[in-house]
């Protein structure tokens, strides 16, 4: 037994390019330290050129201004990150918003379901096409999107094109995990309960009372911090996954499990 090789899981992602959409904040800034940490070189696509550029410097690694929605802007980031480092090994699409004119289906117009959509939904369908126009020909690669629990769950305080884009991404996740299975690439929906985002923390400053009406939902009785899920993240990357493809990894505290809420 002495010949077993030793397990190291400080540097996962060594040797690994990963791009991530949305990285100058929230998730996606806690996934791109988490990953720098483990060894992984991280480009940061993000709207906003100030904070993207901190992000970049903090983790050591690339800042490339991206409109996601935008089908040139989108493969300019892929391109310049496999141009720069050799490889597009890592992909988290994770930029979304969640805009408070997405309501109700009664009062959500369609230039505010439009808008959700193009930005949860098509930039996935966009930064996916990219990122596997590299990663066919290496017949290597990771894709993680970012979901929510509220696709596989209905909610009564409705956020309809928030919640209909994220079940696009669902589907859309689970059918590049199976078509791209064979030619070594897994692709994974990442599904978040609440987290502890600057967004939310504007809910609770705005209305404590639909910030608590959430909160008594979940059985871990908080909301997520933004590094628990960054580390969900880190796992789907490296190959610790590599039986993982087409899945709806759910990091929700319970929330779609519970039926009654634990006093």
């Amino acid at each position: 037994m002495t010949d077993l090789p030793t397990i190291d899981l400080t540097k996962r992602l060594a040797g690994k390019v990963a791009v991530i959409t949305g990285g100058a904040s929230g998730i996606g800034f806690a996934t791109a330290r988490r990953f720098a940490a483990e060894g992984a070189t991280v480009v940061i696509g993000d709207m906003d050129a100030a904070s993207g550029e901190r992000a970049a410097e903090a983790v050591g690694g690339l800042f490339v201004q991206v409109n996601v929605t935008d089908e040139a802007q989108v493969d300019n980031l892929f391109k310049v990150a496999f141009d720069t480092y050799g490889s597009v090994d890592v992909a988290f699409n994770n930029a979304g918003i969640s805009p408070p004119d997405d309501d109700s289906i009664e009062t959500t117009e369609l230039p505010a379901w439009e808008k959700v959509q193009d930005v949860n939904l098509k930039s996935v369908y966009l930064c996916s096409r990219a990122a596997l126009r590299y990663m066919v020909p290496q017949k290597r690669g990771s894709i993680i999107n970012t979901a929510s629990f509220v696709a596989v769950m209905g909610s009564a305080t409705s956020q309809i094109s928030y919640t209909a884009s994220k079940g696009g991404v669902l589907a859309m996740s689970r059918e590049l995990g199976v078509q791209f299975a064979r030619q070594g690439i897994r692709v994974n929906a990442l599904c978040p309960g609440p987290v502890n985002t600057p967004l939310l923390q504007e809910l609770f400053a705005k209305d404590p009372a639909r910030a608590q009406r959430r909160l008594v939902h979940i059985p871990l009785g908080r909301f997520a911090e933004p590094e628990e899920l960054a580390a969900s993240v880190a796992f789907l990357a490296s190959d610790d996954s590599s039986f993982i493809t087409g899945s709806t990894f759910l990091v929700d505290g319970g929330i779609s499990s519970a039926y009654v809420t634990p006093e």
